[in-house]
C-alpha cells in the first residue's frame, strides 16, 4: 500500500524559494576591511538567479562542476545557492591546500568553471595553468588577476542577466555539491553530496537537539564555506530565516572580537584553535560575548579547559560537535542528557557528543566484529545515514566501506544513550608496551595546565616500549617551560604509564588546512631533528 502524500523533490531551489520568500527580509552581512555591506536573503536569492543564469549562458549545464575558490562571503553563499537549484554541482574549493593538491582536486573532478574572490586569485593563479578542464575563471571584488589568463568579472556577469527564474526539476538524488578530504594522507578524496542529503542536513541544524536555528538568530559562520559545507550552516540559515554573518577573511581574534561586539550574533560555529586564540585575547582586550547564547566548536576534540573558560568567563555555552567531510558533517553534538545536575552538564560536554536523529553509529574491533554499546569497549567508529556517504568519487577505497557502513578512523568507546567518547585517530593512537595511550585525551589534559596555549601529543620511537608520548607545547604569554611542574600536575590526572617524559616547546604547532594539529608535519619536524625535545625522566608501569 502507497501512501497519498505528494512526490515532490528534496532540491536546494526549494530551499531558495523558502529563504527568499518566507524570510525575505533576513539579512546576509559580509565583514570587510572598512565595515560591512549587506543584503536580504530576497537580493541575494535574485542574484543566485541571475547568477545561474549568467553560468547558463557560458556553457554549465546539468551535472557540470563548478569551483569556488572563495571566502566565507555573500558571493560564495549565492554560489551556494545557484549552482545546485540550476542543476549544476557546486565544487567548494579549500583554498589552504598545496598546489599540487590543489591542482590535483580540480582536474579530478573535471571544474569547467572556478568562481575566485579578488583577494586569493593570486592563489589559484598559482595552478591554472595546470588545470585544462576550466574554461573560465570568474573573478568576485577588484585585484591582481596575473596568472589567470583571461577572467570574467562576477558583477558583470551577474548583472547582466535579469532575476527571476524557473529552477528545473530531477531527481533529488542527483549530485547538488561535492567536496574532497582534506588530504593529510595521499591524495584527497572526493564526497559528493546530493540534493536530498543536503535537505536532511539542514533540517537537523534547525531542530532543538541541534543547534536549532531560528529567525531570531544571527550566525556568524567562522568555519569556512570550502571545508563540509560550513557545517551546513548556510543551507539551515536559509531554511531557518537566521540572519548569516560572513567574516570573509578577517579571522584574526581582533576584528571577529568587533564583529561580535558590533553584529551582535546569538551562534557562532568554529574550530577550536579559533575559540582558543579570542580567549587569549581577551585577557588583554575586552571581548563582549553577551549577545551569544551558544557556540559550537568542531574539527579537532575541544579540551575540556576550553569549554570551562567560555563559561566562567563568558557565560556562554560550548557545544561540541563530531563529524567529517563524508558526514555532510553533523553527526553528534555533546549536549547533556534531560535530569543532568549543572555541576555534571561539562562531564558530558566533553565527550565528542550525542548521535543526531537521522545518523546511525557503532564501534568494531579490527576484525570487524560489533562491539557493545557499553561506554567501555573500544573499537573504531562507523556510521551510516542518508547524510553519510557510500563511496568515495571515482575512487572506490574500499578499505574505507564495511557492509554499507563508513570506518572513520576514529576510535572510542559508544554508552547506551549514543554518546560518543573519542580516544583518537588510528594513525595516531600511541602503543606504548602494548598498551593504548589517547593522544587526544593527554593533549586535553596538558592544555588544562594553566601556562599552555595549545599542546600536540604525538608518538616516537622508544627501544623499550616502542613508543613513547612526546608533548609538542607553545605556552601562553608569560609562561616559563618546565616540564617538571607539567609532570606533577599531570600525575593525579592520568594513568603513571602516560606521563610523558619528552617535552617540546615551540611558538607554533603546525596545523591543517582546517585547523587541526597537523601530526603528520609534527612527526616530519621531530624527525628532521628541527625540535628540541626535553626529557625529565625514564617510564614505569604501576
Amino acid at each position: 500500500m502507497l501512501s497519498t502524500m505528494q512526490d515532490a523533490p528534496l532540491l536546494i531551489s526549494g530551499i531558495l524559494r523558502h529563504g527568499q520568500v518566507v524570510y525575505g527580509d533576513s539579512l546576509v552581512v559580509t565583514v570587510t576591511a572598512d565595515g560591512y555591506r549587506q543584503a536580504s536573503f530576497a537580493e541575494v536569492a535574485a542574484r543566485a538567479e541571475q547568477l545561474a543564469k549568467a553560468l547558463g549562458r557560458l556553457g554549465i549545464g546539468d551535472s557540470d562542476r563548478v569551483g569556488t575558490f572563495m571566502w566565507n562571503d555573500q558571493e560564495h553563499l549565492e554560489a551556494y545557492l545557484a549552482v545546485p537549484s540550476m542543476g549544476a554541482v557546486l565544487h567548494t574549493l579549500n583554498i589552504r591546500l598545496f598546489p599540487e593538491q590543489l591542482a590535483y582536486v580540480v582536474n579530478h573532478a573535471e571544474d569547467k568553471v572556478v568562481i575566485v574572490d579578488a583577494s586569493v586569485a593570486p592563489l589559484f593563479a598559482r595552478v591554472r595553468a595546470d588545470c585544462p578542464t576550466v574554461e573560465h575563471v570568474i573573478v568576485v571584488g577588484q585585484g591582481s588577476t596575473e596568472g589567470l589568463g583571461e577572467t570574467l568579472a562576477y558583477e558583470d556577469l551577474v548583472g547582466a542577466e535579469e532575476p527571476g527564474c524557473d529552477w528545473p526539476e530531477f531527481d533529488e538524488r542527483q549530485a547538488a555539491a561535492m567536496c574532497y578530504t582534506s588530504g593529510t594522507t595521499g591524495n584527497p578524496k572526493g564526497v559528493v553530496y546530493s540534493h536530498r542529503s543536503t535537505w536532511l542536513h539542514s533540517f537537523a541544524g534547525t531542530a532543538a537537539n541541534g543547534v536549532g536555528a531560528t529567525e531570531g538568530d544571527r550566525v556568524l559562520a567562522i568555519v569556512p564555506m570550502f571545508h563540509a559545507n560550513a557545517w551546513g550552516m548556510p543551507y539551515t540559515a536559509f531554511l531557518a530565516g537566521t540572519d548569516l554573518i560572513m567574516p570573509e577573511r578577517f579571522l584574526q581574534a581582533e576584528p571577529l572580537s568587533r564583529v561580535f561586539r558590533e553584529q551582535r550574533p546569538t551562534l557562532s560555529l568554529g574550530v577550536p584553535t579559533i575559540w582558543n586564540d579570542l580567549l587569549r585575547y581577551s585577557q588583554t582586550n575586552e571581548v563582549d560575548l553577551s549577545s551569544v547564547r551558544m557556540l559550537t566548536a568542531g574539527g579537532a576534540a575541544v579540551p575540556r579547559a576550553l569549554m570551562e573558560a567560555y563559561r566562567d568567563k563568558f557565560g556562554v555555552e560550548m557545544i561540541q560537535g563530531w563529524g567529517m567531510t563524508e558526514t555532510s558533517p553533523v553527526c553528534a553534538l555533546s549536549r547533556a542528557p534531560k535530569g543532568t545536575p549543572a555541576d555534571e552538564e561539562m562531564d558530558w560536554r566533553v565527550k565528542a557528543g550525542r548521535v543526531v536523529a537521522g545518523v546511525q553509529l557503532r564501534i568494531t574491533d579490527e576484525d570487524g566484529t560489533v562491539l557493545p554499546n557499553d561506554g567501555e569497549a573500544i573499537g573504531e567508529f562507523e556510521v551510516k545515514g542518508p547524510w553519510i556517504t557510500g563511496a568515495y568519487f571515482g575512487d572506490p577505497s574500499p578499505d574505507r566501506f564495511r557492509d554499507g557502513w563508513l570506518r572513520t578512523g576514529d576510535i572510542g568507546t559508544l554508552d547506551g544513550q549514543g554518546y560518543m567518547t573519542i580516544s583518537d585517530r588510528t594513525k595516531d593512537v600511541i602503543k606504548s608496551g602494548g598498551e593504548w595511550i589517547s593522544s587526544v585525551e593527554l593533549e586535553n589534559e596538558v592544555m588544562a595546565f594553566p601556562g599552555v596555549f595549545e599542546a600536540a601529543v604525538i608518538g616516537v620511537p622508544d627501544p623499550r616500549w616502542d613508543e613513547r608520548p612526546l608533548a609538542v607545547i607553545v605556552l601562553a604569554e608569560g609562561a616559563e617551560a618546565d616540564p617538571q611542574a607539567l609532570v606533577e600536575f599531570l600525575t593525579p590526572r592520568v594513568a603513571k604509564w602516560w606521563l610523558p617524559e619528552r617535552w617540546a616547546f615551540v611558538d607554533e604547532l603546525p596545523k591543517t588546512s582546517v585547523g587541526k594539529f597537523d601530526k603528520k608535519g609534527l612527526r616530519v619536524l621531530v624527525a628532521e631533528k628541527t625540535i628540541v625535545i626535553v626529557e625529565t625522566g625514564t617510564a614505569t608501569r604501576g
